[in-house]
Order: C-alpha cells, then structure tokens, then sequence
C-alpha cells in the first residue's frame, strides 16, 4: 500500500520509488488523480482537488484522503505549531482538523479516546472510521433503536386491524386468509439503515485491523437490516427524541462518513474513495459554532449563513441575494458581520493590503451598506508568518461612512480558551484612530 501524506497547496513529485515519501509512483498519482477528478469539488476542469501535472501532483485548498487501489493520498491543512518537534507536525494537524471537525458537527470526542488515538501514525480516514465505530459500538450495545413499523399482511388470524377493501376483493376466495393491518416494534428502520450503509462503505476501505474487526462485529449486529443504497437513504425519516438522542452524534458522522457534510463525493467502490472537506466551509462553521458556544446565555446571538437580503430590488423582486458568513445580533440589530477566509495574509510589513483580495473588500462594504452594520471584520487562521498574536490585525474606516472593515486572525492550532479569544473581538464597533478606505 503506497501512502503519502502532504499539506494543502503543496506538490508532490513523481518518482518510481516506492520507500521514498517524498515522491509517488506514476500509476499512483494516476489513479489517485482519477477519483479526485470524479468530486464535484474539482470543478469543470476536474483540478479543483488536485492538479495533475507532467511531473508531479500539486494539491489545492481541499483536504481529507483520497484512496485508490492500492495507493491513498492524505492532504492536511496549513496550521503552524510553533516549538513543535517537525516529526510531530502530522499529528498535531490531524487532531486539530478532527477537533474542528468534532465541533462543527457537534460530536463530543471523549479524553480517552484523545489520548488513545494514533494521531502520527494513522490517516484521517482511519481515525475517522475508529471513531465512528467505537461509538457505534457502544452504542448498539445499549441496545439498538425500534420503532413501530407499519405492515399489511395476510395471515391466518386476525392481528390488527381487518382490510375490509382487501379481504372481500382479492381474498374473497380465500376466507382462510385475513387482510391484516398492525403496527409491530421493528429495528429495520432509516436511522438503522444509515447506519449498516456506514458500516458497509467503511468495511470496503478500512485498513485497520481494530478497525476491521470491530466493522466485521457491527456488520454482524446489522445483518437483518435491509441494505439500502447510500443515494436512496431516507435521511429525513430519522426521527431522533429522548429515547434515542445518543444517536444524534453518530447520525452525525454518518452524514460525513457518506457525503452528506462538507465532503461531496465518495467512490464508495473497491476501485477508490474520497473523503474530501472544503477548509473554507469548514473553517466557517467552526469558527460560527465556536462563537455560538461563548456567546450562549448573553444578548448577543449568531445567525450563520443567515441575512439573505438582496443587492438589488425590482418590480419582479430581489436580485443578487447575499449570505454573510456569520452575523452578530443584538436583538433584531445586526451589529458586526463576520466573512471567514481560509487563507494566510500577509504581514503588512511586505504588503499593506496584507493580501486581501479587492473582491472580499467590496463584498464587506456592501454587507455593511445592507445590513446597516458598522463593524465588518474579514477573519483569517494565524500563522507564524505574522508579526505578535492573533487578534484584529488592521482596521480601517470606509470613506464616507461610520463602518469601520478590520482584518483579524485566530490561531487554531491551540484549542485551549478557543471561545474566549474570538469572543474578545466580537461585538459593537470600536474605532481605532485609523486610516480610510
């Protein structure tokens, strides 16, 4: 198996060596190549994920792991760890990006499983599958969840309720027999068949032992639940209340595990897999949900992805509706517009404009304009490239107006009073004697 590892953005050489991880075989970067052109994240161009080159691979602003036969590629995410050892630095990435992901989908990751985790040796996709299946493990042996099914059935008694239609119309022949209608308690259920297509996809492509022998267990537990395709999955009769609620955080992980959060697409056959995550729209909801949790209990409240006005009105309605990453309220009053960018700025000793695109600039003012907000903050991930800490980098007034458009940062890496340390640069305006923009 011919496993390599690099960060976002970065490339990756060919080379017929297959001991050497700092190139990949030719046929590897292949096929590697071809299922990544099959995510919907590649684009037209199908190099969206990665650029297939002449002479090496080159990865772009996606992350996750990209499986083939007989080769996967794993790419990580920028995040600097200063004072850290450099063999250390793959692990350490992997468990922020699994922290990240833990608290967009709201998935609480006991101590334990933290310390018992092999963040340097193995992949994301495995330590994703060992913590779906160490949950679901435990989780089934608390028993599985039933619900009463609806069944029509012709039986030799009366259960139920009689189908008179039925009965004196195809069975008018055959009194023997008697159209029942009855409600029975039955496991074979959607949050159950979400589950065994979990299992399933995972099984085909885990690597583990632990990991194999605990799919073969549940795959065992599963057995008398109908398979359902992963396209024909009923999501939306899962119905979740206080006698199942520990299920929410798996039904969570299925929804990642099969596609349906952040990664779009999965080739779930033996030919290859994707698990694919777009950092901007992660680095959204998780700096949304970390906010959300600091601010939980006081006046102010976030709205993600909310606002939905439009830039322009006509006769027949809006035109160009606008979605704000992350809106601070104040009641009905919104107060501070948040736009996170997965990218690294840079210092203003090299560029003044630290390398914020003029688009995101103009795409603020107008936020401000139409929501009739004074702070605009564009919010980026800290790195060692920047002089002194996180926090608001730059803030400038746009002419002509009371708004007030500052660049800010927070480091990810360190996970420790995260909420606190974006709470501390939320909320009404502040007005630095700055320049104009």
């Amino acid at each position: 198996m011919i496993r390599r590892t690099i960060l976002e953005w970065e490339t990756i050489d060919y080379g017929e060596d297959a001991d050497n991880l700092q190139t990949i075989p030719v046929r590897a970067a292949d096929r590697i190549a071809a299922i990544a052109a099959a995510s919907p994240l590649s684009g037209r161009g199908g190099g969206g994920v990665i650029e297939h080159g002449r002479k090496a691979l080159r990865a772009r602003g996606v992350v996750g792991v990209i499986a083939a036969d007989g080769c996967a590629l794993e790419i990580l995410p920028k995040i600097d760890f200063p004072g850290e050892p450099a063999e250390n630095a793959t692990g350490n990435i992997r468990r922020r990006l699994v922290h990240m992901l833990a608290v967009a989908l709201d998935i609480k990751i006991d101590a334990g499983q933290v310390t018992a985790l092999d963040w340097q040796r193995e992949t994301l996709l495995e330590i994703l599958i060992r913590l779906f299946s160490e949950k679901l493990v435990d989780a089934v042996r608390q028993g599985m969840p039933r619900r009463y099914v609806g069944h029509e059935t012709d039986l030799a008694a009366l259960r139920g309720r009689l189908d008179v239609t039925r009965q004196f119309t195809v069975l008018a022949a055959n009194p023997s027999r008697l159209a029942c209608r009855y409600d029975a308690l039955s496991p074979d259920i959607a949050l159950n068949r979400i589950m065994k297509a979990v299992v399933t996809r995972l099984a085909r492509i885990a690597r583990s032992t632990d990991n194999q022998r605990r799919l073969r267990e549940l795959a065992f537990v599963y057995a008398d639940i109908t398979d359902i395709p992963v396209p024909a999955l009923r999501w939306d009769d899962v119905v979740l209340d206080r006698t199942n609620a520990r299920w929410r955080e798996l039904l969570n992980l299925a929804r990642l595990l099969l596609g349906e959060r952040f990664q779009t697409t999965s080739s779930g056959g033996s030919s290859g897999f994707s698990l694919l995550f777009e950092m901007n729209t992660l680095f959204e909801e998780y700096v949304a949900r970390t906010i959300a949790r600091a601010l939980a209990g006081q006046q102010l409240r976030v709205v993600s992805q909310g606002g939905r006005l439009y830039c322009l009105e006509t006769t027949a309605g809006g035109l160009f509706q606008t979605k704000p990453d992350i809106l601070i309220k104040d009641g009905t009053s919104v107060i501070q517009v948040i736009d996170t960018k997965w990218k690294r700025i840079s210092p203003r000793i090299d560029d003044k404009k630290q390398g914020v695109a003029q688009a995101d600039v103009y795409q603020m003012m107008a936020y401000g304009r139409l929501y009739d907000c004074s702070r605009l903050t564009l919010l980026y991930p800290h790195h060692l490239g920047l002089a002194g800490v996180e926090g608001v980098q730059a803030s400038h007034r746009v002419r002509g107006s009371d708004h007030w458009l500052e660049t800010a940062t927070v480091d990810v890496a360190v996970a420790d009073g995260i909420g606190a340390r974006l709470r501390s640069f939320v909320g009404p305006v502040v007005q630095p004697a700055l320049a104009v923009i």
